[in-house]
């Protein structure tokens, strides 16, 4: 790909998120690398440019539409690295990793759809191995944070010598809102699900991204909205509202890795809430308020209202507020020699927003600089994969430099 005209080119930026990404890149990419931006309105790219600093001023603009499938074509064979802000993702999604994958293309998302994901590998997973695309989903809030956590810590745990993981938990603590994508994505999946019944068993699959459901292991947990006290951590848990998409990837990771992690490794994710009386109120009151907002997004008769109350695509807090935000991701596990080992994923910065634009720009950038130094499973040439499949170490490193904690060690 050494001919292509650009080695990143970013589509959706004149988007909330989008315009985010831009601006981590324009502070953050290495001299040399050949930016350009995309979307569909050539005044509006401009305008995002022309707010951009440094070297941006003179990035070019690409037009291209998720609606017409030449000008996505155009756009995957004109560069190295695809980066798409543009969802929900099962409506827009999927032109554009047909032409990546079509292309040998890397391509890097902020899906949090499983749906959309499962039917990327389905259509997608045997072309990009045979161009050698690099088709990585997730990578915002959703999922590097899980994905990475879970990486690292098997990393420190095999590095020590101490077994494989066993039951592991993600207690995840948290400052920030959810973005208007991000409601809109799952508005979409909900309409998906009621439309067709046999996405309902998929979506509730705990192994639906997983590459050969019948090798998975027994006794994984199940999801759960359950209220808990934990003595792990000595806090009160409530159901963390991603957890049904991250532990999906995480798996996927694990059974791409060879089942690394280990056969004995069980997952799930939890919002740790706080201590006391306080933190256990706070359990239940976000179990309900899921339980609440998912009702009323199923409902016909309430969606109007949700919409009228929650952010739209393309809204988004303040720079105060996306400042104030942070989020931290603590990975505990008893490992198979009975060693308890955690690994902690954080960073300031609004989840949804400032974080996650430092994380896809990071992954893009992983590959459009270190392609070479990135993993692969074994035995893949390229393939829809994962950030810890994918990326790995090389965006450790990367996110490290841009301030992220990410350590594991025995507790």
């Amino acid at each position: 790909m050494s001919n292509r005209e650009h080695d990143i080119v970013l589509f959706g930026a004149t988007g909330f998120v989008g315009k985010l990404t831009a601006e981590h890149l324009a502070r953050h990419t290495p001299d040399g690398v050949r930016i350009a931006l995309a979307g569909r309105n050539r005044a509006k790219l401009e305008t995002v440019r022309s707010e951009l600093p440094g070297a941006a001023a003179d990035w070019p603009v690409v037009i291209a539409d998720s609606a017409d499938a030449g000008s996505l074509k155009a756009l995957a064979e004109s560069t190295r690295v695809v980066i798409t802000t543009v969802g929900p993702y099962a409506k827009y999604g999927l032109p554009l990793v047909e032409a990546c994958a079509n292309a040998g293309t890397d391509y890097v998302d902020l899906t949090g759809e499983v749906l959309f994901v499962r039917e990327s590998i389905d259509r997608f997973q045997e072309t990009a191995q045979r161009t050698g695309a690099r088709i990585v989903h997730s990578c915002g809030f959703d999922s590097i944070p899980s994905d990475l956590g879970a990486f690292v810590l098997s990393e420190k745990v095999h590095a020590d010598g101490a077994g494989d993981l066993g039951e592991t938990t993600l207690y995840m603590a948290m400052k920030g809102g959810f973005s208007g994508g991000t409601i809109a994505s799952a508005m979409t999946q909900l309409d998906e699900i009621r439309a067709d019944k046999s996405k309902r068993r998929v979506a509730g699959d705990k192994f639906a991204l997983s590459p050969d459901r019948a090798q998975e292991p027994s006794g994984e947990w199940r999801d759960s909205a359950a209220v808990r006290h934990s003595a792990d951590i000595d806090a009160w848990t409530g159901p963390f509202v991603m957890s049904t998409y991250n532990t999906r990837v995480v798996r996927r990771s694990n059974a791409l890795a060879g089942h690394a992690y280990g056969r004995t490794f069980r997952y799930r994710e939890v919002q740790r809430t706080g201590r006391g009386v306080r933190g256990q109120l706070m359990a239940y009151g976000m179990a309900g308020g899921l339980g609440l907002g998912f009702g009323a997004m199923s409902s016909r008769l309430l969606r109007p209202v949700v919409q009228r109350v929650l952010p739209s695509p393309g809204d988004g807090p303040d720079e105060a507020a996306r400042d104030a935000g942070f989020f931290t991701a603590t990975l505990r596990t008893t490992t198979t020699t009975g060693a308890a080992y955690q690994s902690v994923v954080a960073a300031q910065g609004d989840p949804g927003y400032k974080a996650t634009a430092v994380m896809l720009g990071e992954s893009a950038l992983s590959l459009a600089v270190s392609r070479d130094d990135c993993p692969l499973p074994q035995g893949l040439n390229g393939g829809v994969l994962t950030p810890a499949t994918a990326l790995g170490n090389v965006l450790v490193e990367r996110l490290r430099a841009c301030d992220f904690r990410i350590e594991a060690s025995a507790v």
